[in-house]
This record gives C-alpha cells, structure tokens and sequence, in this order.
C-alpha cells in the first residue's frame, strides 16, 4: 500500500475541529478560541464540531465522536482535522470508524498527538493516508522557535516536499502555561539547554519511512489490527523504517514493559533506527528511563536517539507518519528530513 499525501492547504480552505477523546472546558474556551484565531491567521477558515464537551474524560458518546470524525475526514470541503488535544481513551473509537469510507476518500490531513496517536497512527497504517504527529489546535497559537515546524507549515508543503528540522537545543525543563490567566500566551518557555541523546549507534546517516507516536496509548494497538507495523514494513521493504515514540507520564517500569510488547508485537520490525522523544517520565527506583528503552530496544541492533523533541516536552517537533524520512546526528550535526512522497 502506497502512502498517499492529503493535498497541500491553501488560503481560504476549512479545517475542522473535533474531540476524540477528551474535550475543552468552559474555563478554557479563550484558549480554544485564541487558536482557532490562530489557523484562521494563515487564511484557513475554520469548523467547530459538537464534540467538544470538556465536563468528562472524553467529548461526547463513543459513536457520537466516531461519526463525527469519520465525516471531517470524508468531506472533500475539509482539508485538515485538528483535535484541541489528546487525553485518555479514544482507543474506544477505533472499532466505531468507517475505515472503508475514510480510505476510500481523498486523503485529508489529521494531527495531534498523546492519545490521538490512538488514531492516527492507525490512519496511516490502515488507509495508507499520511498524518501528522505533532502540536495540537492548543499548542498553535505558540511560535514555532528555529529550526523546528508547525503543523501549520507540513499541511501546506508543497507535493514531494523535503522539510529538514534541528535541534532548537532548548526544552521547558517543568511546568506548563496557565490558559485560564493567560489564554493567549504565544511564546514558549524554554528554560532548559539539552540536545539529542545517542543511547546506541554512534554517528547516524539513516533513511527510512517514519512510523510511531506516544507509547502508552500505541501498546495497547500493536500486534492488533489497528497497529500493525509489521505489515506496514512489508509494504515498504526494502526501504525499511523509522520508528519513533515518546512517553507522556508512565514510570519507567511501564514503559519498559510497555515497549518489551511493542517489540514482541512487531512493532520494530525492520526498524534501521528509533527515534525517542524528550520526556519528563519519572524514573523507577532502579531504572531510569533511558535505561528502559535500552533494556527493550538495546537488542535490535540499531541507533537509538533520545531527547528528540517529538513529544510532551515543549517545543513539538512534528513528524509524518508515512513520510520519508532521513535521520542525521554526528559531526555537529542533527536533523530529521522529511519527504513528503
């Protein structure tokens, strides 16, 4: 299965607002409202869906947010679907959407990340449409400090583009922004200097198509319909792959755990390297967290790279799954390259 690639956003075209999983507040509807004004900024118009309940874990009933997402990602009007954020359990949607029709559409691009990796990941997986793992519709109104991406600026790439991001070298060591005091803050904190951590592998020249998203919602997929990178490997050898992942909050005994199943479940296979995103995770009492990804990954036998900047740790640096992608780090250089074909 070929990847196909949505069609790049120009000015004037809607993009699409839902919850899959978890919804906005009411005492954070100025935040919501200053990034919507914030995509509506680069000339997109914007829809609100009716999923977007922030009183309980999650938006709206199962099959309510299902139908609502499977019609923005059918309708030919909508270009672009952006959930506010992520939250805990939108794995409950993927036996609700019409995967015949989705695939079937012309590719519209979805993004976010955290638990809407539940979805996207599978997206790219099962319809072979590329997704975009990176700062949700909450995180957009921030500038993107150099080096790195928006969302905003892979939708609107050009067919066949290349996009090469770098280390910005700084990362918010703690904390997070208020929206309630301050709903339209746009400058990130970025208080702690750190740059990529090589755990195997020495200078890395490595290609491959990108594949992966948050850890503790994709081991509850791998190995099953929805998350099987095994085949997806299949569909691209001998090209083989780029896995990435990140940890939101789990302990590092989890997450050891955790990726011990991924790999039993062939989510590594035909990995030539793997990339893993900068967490604030805490450690276990005889385990750190890079000593967790070497405990379950050390044994493949290729790079590793930690302390990327593709997860819960400020900035976002956005990765397309599906892309294709170039891993650089060595010789004073670092960077991420990616192909949009």
């Amino acid at each position: 299965m070929a990847v196909r690639f949505p069609t790049p956003l120009k000015p004037g075209d809607l993009v699409g607002v839902t919850a899959p999983s978890s919804g906005v507040p009411d005492d954070l509807r100025a935040r919501l409202d200053a990034a919507v004004k914030a995509v509506e900024a680069r000339g997109y118009r914007v829809v609100v869906g009716e999923c977007m309940d922030g009183s309980g874990h999650v938006s709206a009933p199962a099959a309510q947010r299902a139908a609502e997402l499977t019609v923005m990602l059918t309708d030919p009007t909508i270009r672009a679907v952006v959930p506010p954020w992520g939250g805990e359990t939108a794995i409950d949607l993927l036996p609700l959407l019409d995967w015949a029709a989705i695939g079937s559409a012309e590719p519209t691009w979805l993004v976010g990340f955290s638990d809407i990796s539940t979805i996207i990941t599978p997206l790219t997986l099962l319809t072979g449409h590329a997704t975009v793992h990176g700062n949700n519709l909450m995180d957009t109104p921030y500038r993107t400090p150099p080096g790195l991406l928006s969302w905003l600026d892979i939708v609107a790439a050009a067919p066949g583009a290349t996009l090469t991001q770098t280390p910005p070298g700084r990362h918010r060591a703690a904390g997070h922004d208020d929206y309630q005091t301050n709903p339209e803050v746009d400058t990130f904190t970025l208080d702690q200097a750190g740059s990529w951590t090589v755990l195997t592998g020495g200078d890395v020249a490595v290609e491959g198509r990108l594949i992966g998203g948050c850890i503790e919602t994709l081991c509850n997929v791998a190995g099953t319909p929805y998350g099987n990178v095994a085949a997806f490997a299949r569909n691209h050898a001998p090209e083989g792959l780029l896995v990435y992942l990140e940890a939101c909050c789990d302990d590092a005994f989890a997450i050891c755990r955790n990726l011990h199943g991924m790999r039993l479940a062939g989510f590594f296979t035909a990995a030539n390297a793997v990339l893993v995103g900068r967490t604030r995770a805490p450690a276990a009492d005889s385990l750190t967290q890079h000593e967790a990804v070497m405990d379950a990954l050390g044994g493949l036998g290729v790079p590793i790279i930690a302390d990327v900047e593709c997860g819960h740790v400020p900035p976002y640096l956005p990765i397309v799954n599906g892309a294709h992608g170039r891993l650089v780090y060595g010789g004073g250089s670092a960077s991420l390259t990616q192909t949009l074909a």
